[in-house]
């Protein structure tokens, strides 16, 4: 038995590489010329990082080729800790990694936000950590920082999160690996902050792509009634490659995961880079996908044990989620346009959003901070100041979906819903001054 477990340790790290992947225009390339569409699952086994442990992610990536998935998102990693045996046998699985590179302690700030030296060092220490991977896909400068309206302030440190990173890539002469944002559905904020992320006309400032935790969909739906026409109505031939980070609305349940028909059907799948399913590991917010076993007592104490549910083991799909969506996604092969053939003049820049009264209070193209600003105040300037300072906060918990449709049951969740006050927010908020104050 010991000996089969090496043997199958030594294939998978000396798996055969994949293809890489960029973005151009609003879609995914691989680099054999190849338009990529998205089947993914958000894993995230333990809070620190999962990908450490090469027995299970072998495990778990053999029933995810099963499945039909080619991407695993990861929303917290160990930039020191080696990741060579876990990539080695997703890759050899064919499936390919999204990296968020913030981690508890060093994400933005939603009320409060500010960008430093700290923080960039810690985002491209983990861009470090896995630019050597080909099966590493792209990274998240941020996941659902914004949720309420007095916190579109933020926008403009997103953009410069992505901005540094970029820069940091391209000086150390990495490949290509795309940057980008993963945003709640807030349908207030959402339409100005997609296109304010991706306005201005520098694409060294811009992100990427742009992505979204949806939870709209949920069955028995249409397109019409969930809000995908809406969706796709702001995505059509949108500057970047625009994707489902999180999806899969499990009320009532159980799910049927009609909307990949709709993601990867004809009125999305020219805008579309397809869908990130919430989430591989069964919890207590009832999302799972497989479980490593029955739920133990939540007090309950001991390895690979936490929040009432065991983290390690075979994994075995929970019925009828897992089987449903399997069925979906073999009968999705979109094949798309090749990289050859492919124009991306005709995708629309868009302009960078004026200040609203439903809560968007980043006006226009406004100057982006630098490297150690801070935001104090209640809308966005570009006047910078020499007062003031912020203590960081320390964030705890790993992600759930938040969402306008889906409750957050984790209680380690963000934001769960939309405040419906948001609509009726005065203008009189878009008067209150930011300054910045630099932190060192």
């Amino acid at each position: 038995m010991r000996l089969s477990w090496f043997s199958a340790v030594a294939g998978a790290v000396t798996a055969n590489a994949l293809p890489t992947i960029t973005a151009t225009g609003n879609k995914f390339f691989t680099s054999e010329g190849k338009q990529f569409f998205m089947k993914g699952v958000a894993y995230q086994l333990t809070p620190d990082d999962p990908l450490v442990d090469t027995e299970q992610c072998t495990r778990d990536a053999g029933l995810m080729k099963t499945l039909g998935a080619n991407v695993i998102r990861v929303y917290h990693v160990d930039p020191k800790a080696d990741h060579d045996g876990c990539m080695a046998a997703f890759a050899d699985a064919g499936i390919y990694t999204l990296i968020d590179l913030d981690t508890f302690s060093t994400y933005i700030l939603p009320q409060t936000p500010y960008w430093n030296s700290t923080q960039r060092d810690a985002y491209a220490a983990v861009l470090d950590a896995f630019s050597k991977y080909d099966n590493s896909l792209g990274f998240f400068v941020g996941n659902e920082i914004i949720a309420e309206a007095d916190q579109s302030m933020a926008a403009p440190y997103i953009k410069a999160a992505a901005r540094d990173l970029k820069a940091y890539r391209d000086n150390k002469n990495y490949r290509q690996f795309p940057i980008g944002y993963s945003a709640a559905d807030i349908a207030e904020l959402r339409p100005m902050l997609q296109d304010y992320l991706t306005c201005g006309g520098n694409a060294s400032e811009n992100i990427d792509f742009f992505a979204l935790n949806s939870y709209e969909w949920c069955d028995p739906q249409t397109y019409d009634a969930s809000g995908y026409a809406n969706l796709q109505s702001m995505a059509i031939d949108f500057p970047v490659p625009i994707f489902f980070s999180e999806t899969g609305c499990n009320q009532p349940g159980p799910r049927l995961f009609d909307d990949q028909n709709a993601i990867f059907g004809p009125k999305m799948v020219n805008d579309w880079s397809g869908a990130l399913i919430y989430e591989w590991i069964q919890e207590a917010n009832n999302y799972g996908l497989i479980s490593y076993g029955p739920p133990v007592d939540p007090t309950a104490v001991g390895s690979n044990i936490e929040g009432g549910f065991t983290r390690k083991g075979m994994p075995t799909p929970v019925s009828p989620d897992f089987n449903n969506l399997k069925t979906i996604w073999a009968t999705i092969t979109p094949s798309g346009v090749a990289s050859s053939t492919y124009d991306p003049k005709h995708v629309s820049t868009r302009a960078c959003p004026t200040s609203t009264a439903s809560g968007w209070l980043v006006d226009g193209n406004v100057k982006l901070p630098t490297l150690g600003e801070t935001f104090t105040g209640g809308s966005f300037t570009p006047t910078a100041s020499a007062t003031g300072s912020v203590t960081p906060a320390t964030k705890t918990g790993s992600a759930a979906p938040s969402s306008t449709t889906s409750p957050a049951s984790n209680p380690a969740s963000g934001p769960a819903s939309v405040n419906k006050e948001l609509a009726g927010m005065s203008a009189g908020l878009l008067g209150v001054m930011l300054v910045f104050t630099v932190w060192l």
